[in-house]
């Protein structure tokens, strides 16, 4: 299962003027990817050169992705249903039910402030 959650924007862009990131977790691995993006718009293009880099790279096909209900994943809808990927969603207002990732926003902001300093 995947695990992926949209973050930002936030106040000051990055070097390349990211204001936002998509960061995937694998639940078996507990590995972490992070994309920065300019506009929530990108997610599809990110998320769809991600799955060509696991199955290419791990040889292994996604079977779930779980997120929270940002209107960020809609657009991947289709693709998740050509492709016979289970979406799973989190209840609105429970970021709890997609806790790894948003432990791990947590964690990658933390490390960014640190790095600030």
């Amino acid at each position: 299962m995947i695990h992926c959650d949209l973050w930002g924007p936030y106040k000051s862009p990055s070097s390349c003027g990211a204001r936002q990131f998509l960061t995937i977790v694998d639940d078996y691995s507990r590995a972490v990817w992070v994309y920065l993006l300019l506009d929530k718009r990108e997610v599809f293009k990110m998320f769809l050169s991600f799955v060509a880099m696991v199955e290419r790279q791990i040889s292994k096909k996604i079977k779930r992705v779980r997120s929270d209900n940002g209107t960020e994943f809609n657009c991947l809808k289709d693709f998740f249903r050509t492709s016979g990927i289970i979406f799973q969603t989190s209840c609105v207002g429970t970021p709890q039910q997609n806790g790894r990732v948003e432990r791990k926003h947590r964690h990658i902001l933390n490390v960014a402030r640190a790095l600030r300093f």
